[in-house]
């Protein structure tokens, strides 16, 4: 099998993936829920934090968090991608993708692309709820490529993931085996303030956290002041280079399995 045939199949799984997405609230309205009452509930009720003696971002705390809202989306977006997989387990439909696809690995490709299609909807609003919010931007042009490349890279690696777990458990019922590690990486990074200031056993947790050099970075491109971005960026791709394989892998047990 070639390219073409990979790109063929990535093309039409992802359409129907992003149009069932978007043409359906209950796919598209919990991605966007839960970043836009973290984003209220962090940037505005815990501004205060921004005056803790050592907090060292040379931004606002809504920009702060903003940051960690996108990333969390991100990855969020690509779990709740591999919801809809299961489900399409459930019903024999992607049995039928597995018969019918000329190259699987065309499959995984369009679920990847579907979930970065879902979860960009899902940045533009976040984004334009932080500037209508006074969020101010200390980053340039390419400073802002970088930080939405990285949570690109992230989601990225939040699907291949869920895919993982979607095909091998390939029912609904794997939902919280997808959920539960990205929701802890992500919450045992420096979420409310900067890696410096994290004291004891969370501060060493989310140093060795690959989350945390991906979260730090991003953080100072949208401040202007980038730090970490190569260890960031090597982070994300190593983060989607292991989980194409345990997605790849994944979807060789459900084709053994008969779908």
């Amino acid at each position: 099998m070639n390219l073409s045939d990979t790109l063929a199949v990535g093309r039409a799984v992802a359409w129907r993936q992003l149009h069932n997405a978007l043409t359906n609230p209950l796919y598209l309205l919990p991605s966007m829920a839960f970043p836009l009452l973290n984003f209220a509930a962090f940037a505005g009720g815990l501004s205060r934090v921004r005056q803790v003696p050592g907090f060292d971002f040379a931004g606002s705390y809504t920009a702060f968090q903003f940051v960690f809202v996108l990333l969390h989306s991100a990855a969020f977006s690509g779990v709740f991608a591999g919801f809809g997989i299961a489900r399409d387990f459930e019903t024999g439909f992607t049995r039928r993708l597995l018969l019918a696809a000329p190259n699987r690995s065309g499959l995984v490709l369009g679920w990847a692309l579907a979930s970065a299609g879902r979860w960009f909807v899902v940045a533009v609003v976040i984004t334009g709820v932080a500037f209508a919010t006074g969020m101010q931007v200390g980053g340039g042009g390419v400073d802002l490529f970088g930080l939405y490349l990285l949570a690109l890279l992230l989601n990225f690696a939040g699907t291949l993931w869920a895919v993982g777990v979607a095909t091998r458990v390939r029912s609904a019922q794997a939902g919280p085996i997808m959920q539960m590690p990205v929701f802890l990486a992500i919450f045992f990074a420096p979420v409310y303030v900067p890696l410096d200031l994290l004291q004891g056993w969370i501060h060493a947790v989310a140093t060795v956290n690959p989350i945390t050099p991906i979260l730090e970075a991003a953080r100072g491109l949208v401040s202007g002041a980038p730090t970490q971005t190569l260890l960031a960026f090597g982070t994300g791709l190593a983060l989607v280079l292991a989980f194409s394989l345990w997605a790849l892998r994944g979807l060789r047990r459900a084709e053994a399995a008969g779908g």
